[in-house]
């Protein structure tokens, strides 16, 4: 291969040129944008001795440093931002910011007859031309040609103007005739080619990574710009994947973003910029873009039940998850011992999930899965999976230590549950009020003990937990029985004296106990009769009195947790005389009634309901007025406590016991009475006097 010889200096100009090519390609790949012309007057072309200032802009407002200045691609000088030229050819520059200008060629013409173009001119911009003579005034008509045809003839205007001119290789000239020494003559201006400046490069696609790792994000930029003196222009831009566009087209912004790149999405990217007034479009170089696989890795398998527990009847949900990996993932689900796979999922994800619904025992064992993105399959570590069962209803069990269960009774709850995985929790309830809790740590039943209170009678229940479900037992009813206390027998009428004849109630009555309650009246030893209280309560005796009554009385009451006997009452009675005082209590008691034989009635029948005011007797009277010497008492009934039951009355002080002697004085006559009176009824001449225990010692 040859080469044609140049001269040293042409050698040297083509060397600065290449070296300028050179640099303008990396100010470009560095997207600096170009430096622009300015031409003062605004044409490329005039007479020869005129004057043309150039300027030198970039896409700052104020220039930096000096200007580089080229001629005809030669450098020229480093200068101010304008300089005035004389001398035809192609002139550009460079400032410290920018790339090197598009050339601009100024002509300076000898001819009569000349073609301007103003300038600059961008892309899809109107351009005037103006056809100038040297004597205008002998110039009729103009005619403007483009590629020899006629476009327009003008006789009037200074200037023609073209719409949305492009760069293309179109030649303009203009023609006119003149006269000249009465000669008619055409002159004809040297062909003009409009210097089209880009109104904005072609842009350039710069990926944020050309190796981005599968599954990250990356961003597009579609770089170009317009002249500061175009910057009014609305540019739009589009993005392509080889011939696919992405995204919903063209869009305002240069950038796109991919948010996240798989191995497929390799491939060329390039864009497009679009002018919307004018119509220009451009489009960039192709870049390449190489996504990076990760092959998958540390594959783990986990069950969301806690502590790799599987629940009978429940759904069991198995999770693959890697650690890294990117792309197209191939999850799969194994048991040992079974050949055939659980599951399969393939999908662009770090872990995947298989559910298994209402698992029975026979899926108890090991559990082991895969990954795989084309690499091979990476096997997780083996996790065994257990059955749990959640408790059946319990069963709650009172166990007394007698049919019926009385106050002060300890009986044991017992709460038990047929199946369930141990521990368990029991709670034990008396109504909706807790009594406590117990657990079994390896499954079984529970006891809870309670010594009974009254308050204890009511509905039991129990519940069993191991945490899978609570279970409540059904309710158990337990009825708590009171023992009856001993029983209070008391005198109706409460009155003082009583006397033959008299209906007298006896009243026998428990102050506690469940009913059924039996009582009997007792007169000495002899069973007067027996009744029942269903409910509870007292019950009573009526007795008509004769003189046989007198003696020592008591009552038993018995609900069938044991017999309680009241305190005897003596009630002493004399012929004709109406007895007076209180009857006394003796703590000796009688033989009860057995509760299964018949009823041994008085025929006098007993009377239920209360009386209005019942007294209790007491058991003590002190004398009236002792001083009184002259006052004649008289013994009428005591009452003795017997060695059998020497518990005293209540109201008794002395530690030794002494007979409770009751007196009652004898009336004395008045003087003025008459004599026959002094003979009355001995019953009407006494009235009780207590008489206190201190006073028999005296």
């Amino acid at each position: 291969m040859s080469f044609p010889c140049h001269r040293p200096g042409q050698v040297a100009g083509l060397l600065q040129l290449l070296l300028l090519t050179l640099a303008s390609g990396q100010e470009q790949s560095a997207t600096f944008p170009k430096a622009f012309l300015l031409l003062t007057p605004p044409w490329s072309t005039t007479f020869k001795g005129e004057k043309v200032t150039l300027t030198c802009k970039d896409h700052h407002s104020l220039a930096q440093g000096y200007i580089s200045w080229y001629y005809n691609g030669d450098f020229l000088k480093k200068g101010p931002e304008t300089i005035q030229i004389n001398k035809s050819g192609r002139y550009s520059c460079k400032t410290q910011r920018s790339s090197l200008s598009d050339p601009v060629h100024v002509e300076f013409l000898s001819d009569w007859l000349i073609l301007q173009a103003s300038h600059p001119v961008f892309e899809g911009d109107d351009v005037d031309l103006r056809c100038r003579g040297k004597k205008e005034k002998d110039i009729n008509e103009k005619i403007y040609y483009r590629n020899n045809k006629v476009i327009r003839r003008d006789y009037n205007s200074e200037v023609v103007r073209l719409h949305s001119v492009s760069r293309d290789n179109s030649k303009y000239h203009c023609t006119t005739s003149r006269e000249s020494f009465w000669i008619r003559r055409e002159e004809i201006s040297k062909p003009l080619k409009i210097q089209v400046q880009e109104l904005f490069p072609h842009p350039v696609l710069r990926a944020s990574s050309s190796q981005p790792i599968e599954g990250s994000p990356v961003s597009l930029k579609c770089e170009t710009w317009l002249p500061p003196l175009r910057s009014h222009i609305q540019l739009q831009f589009r993005f392509f994947r080889e011939d696919k566009v992405l995204g919903s087209g063209w869009i305002d912004s240069p950038e796109f973003q991919i948010l996240t790149m798989w191995n497929e999405d390799s491939g060329s990217y390039w864009c497009q910029a679009k002018a919307v007034t004018p119509n220009i479009i451009k489009k960039s170089l192709g870049s390449q873009i190489h996504v990076q696989r990760i092959p998958v890795s540390d594959v783990n398998l986990e069950i969301q039940s806690p502590g790799g527990q599987l629940i009978e009847g429940k759904d069991l949900v198995l999770i693959c998850s890697v650690a890294k990996g990117t792309g197209t993932v191939t999850f799969s689900w194994h048991r040992e011992g079974t050949e055939r796979r659980l599951g399969r999922k393939v999908q662009r994800a770090l872990s995947a999930e298989l559910q298994i619904a209402a698992v029975r025992g026979q899926d108890a064992g090991r559990y082991y899965c895969s990954a795989d993105n084309l690499y091979g399959p990476i096997l997780s570590k083996r996790i065994r999976v257990t059955l749990r069962s959640p408790v059946s209803r319990p069963v709650l069990t009172v166990r007394a230590p007698r049919a019926r269960a009385v106050v002060g009774d300890v009986v044991e709850l017992r709460c038990e549950t047929q199946s369930g995985s141990p521990p368990i929790l029991y709670r034990f309830y008396h109504e909706d009020v807790t009594l406590g809790s117990s657990s079994a740590p390896s499954g079984g039943g529970v006891s809870f003990n309670l010594s009974l209170t009254t308050e204890h009678s009511g509905n039991y229940s129990c519940e069993a937990n191991n945490s899978l479900g609570a279970q409540h037992s059904e309710a158990v009813p337990l009825r708590v029985t009171v023992p009856v206390s001993r029983p209070v027998l008391t005198f109706n009428p409460a009155r003082a004296q009583v006397v033959v004849g008299d209906l007298l109630e006896l009243r026998c009555e428990a102050q506690r106990g469940s009913p059924p309650i039996l009582y009997w009246f007792n007169h000495e030893d002899v069973i007067l009769g027996n009744t029942s209280a269903p409910f509870g309560g007292g019950a009573s005796f009526n007795l008509s009195l004769t003189t046989e009554h007198s003696g020592n009385y008591s009552c038993g009451a018995d609900n069938g947790l044991g017999v309680q006997r009241s305190y005897m009452v003596t009630l002493n009675l004399t012929g004709g005389l109406r007895a007076t005082g209180t009857p006394s209590y003796s703590p000796k008691e009688h033989r009860e009634p057995s509760r299964s034989g018949p009823s041994n009635t008085d025929p006098h029948r007993p009377i239920h309901s209360e009386p209005a005011a019942l007294m209790e007797l007491q058991p003590v009277y002190s004398n009236v007025s002792p001083g009184h010497d002259n006052l004649v008492y008289s013994q009428i009934w005591s009452s003795h406590h017997t060695k059998e039951n020497p518990a005293p009355s209540p109201k008794t002080h002395q530690k030794d016991e002494e007979p409770a002697i009751i007196y009652s004085e004898v009336k004395k006559a008045h003087p003025d009475d008459h004599e026959g009176q002094a003979h009355e009824d001995a019953a009407e001449n006494y009235e009780n006097l207590p008489c206190a225990p201190l006073a028999l010692d005296r």
